[in-house]
């Protein structure tokens, strides 16, 4: 158990100013594993003034500095990863194996990789007779979700810092105690007092006061669409900027050329990855009506090799459990037909779902048109290509997607005609350098590489 009382702010772990509390239970067991305090708008405020007096001192720090104090904070993550690995696991639920080498090792590499740019980047440069200077927005405030919450913070903070920016981070209530262990990472490191805050509370009440306060210059979101939307509206209001990452329901289409067992197993497991708790995941699998019942099959029995408790994991909690159940009895209701898993969760303790194929699935229907969040793969047939890609274009959404055909050139002439923001070519890796972000309401900006770094930069021109 985990008791804790106190804020990162100014450097410093303080008390909170009041004295709710949040209680962190793990999913796999349902057990209460600690507490976190309930920040405030009194805390809130405390921690932005803390990140409004270290603000001049850190845009003065030259950028070859803030480099090499990022990278004091990578090699603290690193020294940390199994510290980390094992509380993720705790807070989220996610089998220690992915924990290792996702929640512990993609944060490493993005922290790594803001280093090098704060190194490498032009902060200005010549346009005819202007020099135009690429300046830190101020203060961000970073709001950061539950379902991979090291890598969330740190593709905000990271970035920042960089920039020269400072932060108010709050991650979310779900899963505080990788933020703590992200604060004293920060603090080893080296990095000045007030240049990183961290205030746990509730999203309406520390979140909105940080979306609203006037000494925040950024508000930086990730998170459902539902909220990115009030979100936008708090710091529209108060004319500042946001960066919104949201909701996704990606297509991963296979066209007929395809190796169709990678791209359906690939596809499978691409879903089933954090227990589908991925904004990202190809959670449409589109295939032509010649292999669709060859697709299907495939796809059950790949879904049926992720035993719940072994390679899934639970969801993160009971509310998040009951609304995947609800879809699930929603998608049978409108005619869908479950080939792997369904509706009826697994007996016994933790926030579990089984992994869930539904075949027969509509473009119109519920489970091809919004977010779910849970290991449930929808496997839709089209006729050819033109509507393969309305079928594909046919959300609200544009996040993410894949794309096979039986060569790269092909794949990539169907990707050029999609509506969303990210697009993996016959299994093309991860990049924590290419921009990340969506198209429509799956977001307003990009995260990660030097377009994630431009987010937190404004412009100013100098005419000779």
């Amino acid at each position: 158990m985990q008791h804790h009382d106190t804020m990162y702010i100014g450097g410093r772990w303080r008390p909170a100013a009041g004295s709710g509390t949040i209680e962190v239970v793990n999913p796999a067991d349902e057990q209460v594993i600690g507490t976190v305090p309930a920040g405030s708008a009194e805390d809130v405020d405390a921690a932005v003034r803390a990140a409004r007096a270290a603000l001049p001192g850190w845009v003065a720090t030259p950028p070859a500095r803030r480099a090499d104090l990022i990278a004091a904070l990578r090699d603290q993550l690193v020294a940390r990863t199994e510290e980390i690995a094992q509380t993720v696991t705790a807070e989220l639920g996610a089998p220690l194996a992915f924990s290792r080498a996702v929640h512990a090792g993609v944060p490493v590499a993005v922290c790594g990789s803001y280093a090098e740019l704060a190194r490498t980047h032009a902060f200005e440069e010549t346009l005819g007779n202007s020099t135009v200077l690429h300046e830190p927005v101020g203060v961000v405030g970073a709001i950061t979700p539950w379902n991979y919450p090291l890598h969330q913070i740190v593709a905000k903070v990271a970035p920042a810092l960089a920039a020269g920016c400072t932060v108010v981070l709050k991650p979310a209530e779900d899963t505080p105690l990788v933020a703590r262990l992200f604060a004293e990472c920060v603090g080893a490191a080296g990095i000045p007092a007030g240049a990183v805050n961290v205030v746990t509370g509730l999203g309406p009440v520390a979140g909105r006061a940080l979306a609203e306060h006037d000494g925040v210059d950024l508000v930086s979101f990730t998170g459902s669409t539902a909220v990115g939307r009030t979100v936008g509206a708090l710091a529209g209001g108060a004319v500042k900027r946001v960066a919104l990452e949201l909701g996704g329901k990606s297509a991963n289409v296979i066209l007929p050329s395809a190796d169709l067992g990678r791209a359906v197993a690939v596809g499978v497991a691409n879903v089933m990855a954090n227990s589908g708790q991925t904004c990202s995941a190809w959670t449409r699998m589109l295939v032509h009506r010649d292999q669709y019942d060859e697709a299907v099959a495939l796809a059950a029995a790949a879904a049926a090799k992720y035993v719940p408790g072994e390679r899934l994991g639970p969801l993160v909690s009971a509310r998040q459990r009951d609304r995947v159940v609800g879809y699930l009895e929603r998608g049978v209701a409108e005619g869908a037909r479950p080939v792997a898993g369904g509706p009826r969760p697994p007996e016994g303790p933790g926030f579990y779902v089984h992994p869930t194929v539904f075949a027969d699935v509509t473009p119109e229907m519920t489970l091809a048109q919004e977010e779910i969040f849970g290991p449930v793969l929808t496997v839709l047939r089209y006729e050819d290509e033109d509507d393969a890609v309305r079928i594909a274009n046919g959300t609200v959404y544009g996040l993410a997607g894949a794309v096979w055909a039986g060569d790269d050139a092909e794949a990539v002439a169907f990707a050029r005609r999609l509506e969303t923001g990210q697009v993996d070519i016959n299994g093309g890796r991860f990049n924590p350098l290419a921009p990340f972000g969506g198209y429509k309401r799956s977001g307003i900006g990009r995260e990660l590489g030097p377009h994630g770094l431009r987010e937190y930069l404004q412009t100013k021109s100098l005419q000779f």
